[in-house]
């Protein structure tokens, strides 16, 4: 991508991911959903078809090339979707108490059966264990039963309707997270070159595993923490993956409402841990789906995952499906100023800060954060093939902007979705003197570092070797 000068850069370090759909289809309103601060572009692929997907992403690379900014597509894979069969005379009412069965016919159901045609819930169940149809609106208890059929009776009752969703909370199922529609799906994504996958359906390590096989390095790996049992192995799960989303929609459906949001603040600290990138994401700004302005409550749940450290928050049918794209963007963006802005966030932010590994490279990071706090610093720079430099010292959540250079742009776009990254695509340095030049040159045009202003500078020599960071500098930017 071509390089401009004063290249845009955000006033946050928080990231903002965007869900593209019908409402945000167009080369346009891609456009303008980038300039108002989006950072990452979300594919969901449970909804369009493929082409429609081509064509986004078309759009936003054209948009890299007008901008001279990288940014970052993830294709979100749709995972296995459970649903109940259809009814014969339509929509039914059920009442606590009332008994029906279960089966795998595919035959119009009614008050006494509907068909549920998926064994592998079958094969999982045990008497006692509840069942959660349409979100749990409806909540249905195991009786007895077979291979093939389930005696349930109905806990909590409202409307059933063809095809509602289930979910079986209190169980592993046997399914790969990956269907024949997600492995075409991914061979899809990857061919057209997204920077994320974003893995639904995550129940095991060994999920995550199958997939970064498939991916073989193509591109970055994020597990989707939506799942009971994911949170059961949070620790391997985070460990296999490149990054987590906290996927609050169905886990708010197969865990108590209560406790989503202590799991939503371990799932960020373990992220954070370790160095990965965290998504908070589902529901934040829901009411500007139809109206121009969200709930106190909204604000406060996307203020609240900024406090807790999240690399970046999201809007899903916000930006996808609703009436303001544009301004939900906008709302994000300044509720994320206004929290960063405040005294207190940095007291909490310090408070929840993991220690630093005892390696060369998380010394020289975390004395990189310590050392442009002291001399007010206006940002700092790495140097980075693979990224971990850059990764590490967004571990650190410093004060500044950090400015990520690297020769690849692949590199470049996968560190924009994480923590106060600027990611700048630029040829390979051969000297030390040189690096300190370009780093200094960059940050100024960039408008990261105004002329007089110091710098702090970390890379590793020999130059290009991943994870070798071992050198500290304070440079003067000169105009």
């Amino acid at each position: 991508m071509k390089r401009k000068a004063a290249a845009l850069h955000r006033e946050r370090l928080t990231k903002i991911v965007a869900t593209l759909g019908p409402a945000s289809s167009s080369a346009e309103m891609i456009r303008k959903l980038f300039l108002a601060g989006a950072d990452v572009f979300r594919l969901n692929f449970s909804h369009g078809k493929q082409e429609d997907h081509a064509e986004r992403l078309r759009f936003i690379r054209e948009l890299e090339q007008e901008t001279g900014r990288p940014v970052c597509v993830m294709a979100d894979l749709q995972g296995p979707k459970l649903r109940i069969g259809t009814f014969k005379e339509g929509p039914l009412t059920v009442e606590p108490g009332h008994r029906m069965r279960l089966d795998l016919s595919k035959e119009p159901g009614d008050a006494t059966r509907v068909g549920l045609p998926h064994p592998e819930i079958f094969a999982a169940m045990h008497p006692g264990m509840d069942l959660l149809v349409d979100d749990g609106r409806v909540r249905l208890k195991v009786l007895r039963h077979t291979d093939d059929h389930a005696d349930v009776e109905v806990v909590v009752g409202s409307k059933l309707s063809d095809r509602k969703g289930v979910n079986v909370p209190n169980a592993v199922l046997p399914l790969s997270p990956l269907t024949p529609k997600d492995r075409d799906d991914l061979r899809f994504a990857l061919d057209i070159g997204v920077d994320w996958v974003a893995l639904s359906f995550v129940q095991r390590p060994e999920d995550v595993a199958e997939a970064r096989r498939l991916i073989s390095g193509r591109a970055a790996l994020l597990s989707k923490m939506e799942k009971p049992s994911a949170i059961q192995h949070m620790e391997e799960i985070v460990e296999l993956s490149d990054g987590i989303m906290v996927a609050r929609g169905d886990l708010g459906v197969e865990m108590p409402p209560e406790e989503v949001p202590s799991i939503q603040k371990r799932l960020v600290r373990e992220a954070w841990r370790t160095g990965k990138p965290v998504i908070v994401a589902t529901q934040m700004l829901e009411s500007m789906v139809s109206a121009p302005t969200p709930t106190r409550a909204e604000a406060s749940d996307v203020a609240t995952a900024v406090y807790d450290g999240a690399d970046a928050v999201m809007l899903s049918a916000e930006t996808a499906a609703g009436q303001y794209p544009v301004e939900a963007v906008q709302m994000m963006d300044r509720i994320a100023r206004r929290v960063e802005a405040d005294p207190h966030y940095r007291t909490i932010v310090e408070a929840a800060h993991p220690d630093p590994e005892r390696t060369t490279a998380d010394a020289i990071t975390s004395a990189a954060r310590q050392v442009a706090q002291t001399i007010q610093a206006s940002c700092i720079v790495t140097y980075t093939t693979s990224g971990s430099t850059t990764l590490r010292a967004a571990r650190e959540r410093p004060y500044v902007p950090i400015m990520g250079l690297t020769s690849r742009a692949d590199t470049a776009r996968r560190l924009t979705l994480s923590y106060g990254v600027h990611a700048v695509v630029t040829a390979d340095v051969h000297s030390f003197a040189e690096m300190v030049q370009k780093a200094t040159r960059t940050a100024f045009e960039d408008g990261l570092a105004p002329a007089g202003t110091r710098i702090v500078v970390t890379a590793g020599v020999p130059f290009g070797t991943p994870g070798n960071t071992n050198i500290l500098r304070i440079a003067w930017v000169e105009g």
